[in-house]
């Protein structure tokens, strides 16, 4: 469980980190030694943090990755990928870039909610998600995201992602998809690297839909 006196907790910074988690919980719980016999070894998952990163989280939602590439690019060609920048122009100007007008709203509040970003990488993880989930746009799936893959917290998780809901129905045998509160639950037991328990969950759901032939 988290220490009090320490907020942040363990960071995952190297692949070595990965797998030290993936080590104990494979000692912890027999099911994800199975999950690890099946995936190999796991991901590390690191990406930036700051605005860019929450821009291309909110460009992202609800479209395909290549749309989601062709959209960055163009806000990349117009030079709309800072808070200044975003700031500067209207939601009309981002939607012809290709933004809807839903997420040219989002991207100007996250422009416009001027989170310091330096902050974050010091603040409890409830705290990133209290910032983060203010801003219109933000919810708490993206900010647990956020935190586990832009910030490199070891143990936190993101219960409400179906792919970890449908991999842990597959995992533990369940008889229906748990859904977010009891998955949040459920994930307690795998602290302190629940970010680990969801790369693990994330790689065998991909091992068992590709043996169903469905990804």
């Amino acid at each position: 469980m988290a220490d009090p006196a320490d907020p942040v907790g363990r960071l995952i910074e190297t692949p070595a980190c990965v797998a030290e988690g993936a080590e104990w919980l494979a000692r912890a719980e027999p099911r994800f030694a199975h999950a690890l016999d099946a995936t190999g070894p796991l991901s590390l998952r690191r990406s930036p943090d700051g605005f860019g990163q929450l821009l291309n989280a909110i460009v992202s939602q609800q479209v395909s990755v290549a749309s989601a590439r062709a959209i960055r690019a163009r806000l990349e060609e117009a030079g709309f990928v800072t808070e200044d920048a975003i700031r500067a122009v209207t939601e009309e100007d981002l939607r012809a870039v290709g933004l809807s007008r839903q997420k040219a709203r989002y991207a100007r509040a996250l422009a416009e909610a001027q989170i310091d970003y330096a902050a974050l990488r010091t603040a409890p993880t409830s705290r990133v998600v209290e910032t983060l989930t203010c801003v219109t746009g933000i919810g708490v799936w993206t900010a647990e995201i956020y935190a586990m893959f832009s910030l490199g917290r070891a143990d936190v998780f993101a219960p409400g992602d179906l792919a970890l809901q449908e991999s842990a129905r597959l995992l533990f045998d369940l008889p229906e998809r748990p859904r977010e509160k009891a998955l949040r639950a459920m994930a307690e037991a795998w602290s302190p690297w629940r970010a680990v328990a969801a790369r693990a969950l994330w790689a065998y759901y991909h091992v068992a839909k590709d043996r169903e032939g469905i990804a």
